[in-house]
């Protein structure tokens, strides 16, 4: 009888230990990964931005692939353009920075998150036109805004026009909720 009561209270404490903290593990483990956690929050604190929005744009990019290339060429875990990234670095005046260096982890994350927040400030901080302008670019984000009168108060995520961009969108602000959840002890808001 002995034998069958540590068996109850271990199969409880498994049960109290999963329900705690099971969940979040296989969360952070399985769907909200978080390699080059330091990385990332070395260069999102450089450019004075949240490490979890980083984190869900690379999610969302390149599901934290450091060899993520798409068929139109973007490259690394923050899927940068080559033309964009050229423009990046020499705004950063770093003119060192190749194609090959931007497949590097720590390039390609300090790059993408110098550009992330280049368009948080071009846009007044809206997240939602910043990431529609890193997914679809400025020109479109531009051109929609002047079309539709939008302004940077702009939240109506659904009023975007590609669908690829909205549903992006979507998915980052999401996964920016989550490592904010699960990292970061914040809860969504």
């Amino acid at each position: 009888m002995k034998g069958k009561t540590v068996l109850a209270i271990a199969a409880v404490a498994g049960c109290v230990f999963y329900y705690m903290h099971g969940q979040a593990w296989i969360e952070r483990t399985y769907a909200y990964p978080f390699t080059h956690r330091e990385v990332v929050v070395e260069a999102a604190e450089e450019n004075h931005i949240s490490p979890a929005l980083v984190a869900g744009v690379i999610l969302a990019e390149s599901k934290f692939n450091e060899r993520a290339q798409s068929a139109p060429g973007a490259i690394g875990l923050m899927q940068l353009m080559p033309d964009t990234a050229d423009w990046i670095v020499k705004n950063m005046k770093d003119p060192n920075v190749t194609d090959a260096d931007l497949k590097e982890p720590a390039t390609n994350i300090q790059i993408g998150s110098w550009y992330l927040a280049y368009l948080l400030k071009q846009y007044n901080g809206n997240e939602i036109l910043a990431l529609a302008a890193y997914n679809a670019g400025r020109g479109h984000v531009e051109e929609w805004m002047h079309q539709n009168d939008w302004d940077d108060s702009f939240s109506d995520v659904d009023k975007i026009p590609f669908p690829e961009t909205r549903e992006y969108v979507k998915a980052v602000l999401a996964n920016e909720a989550q490592y904010k959840e699960l990292y970061m002890g914040q809860k969504a808001q």
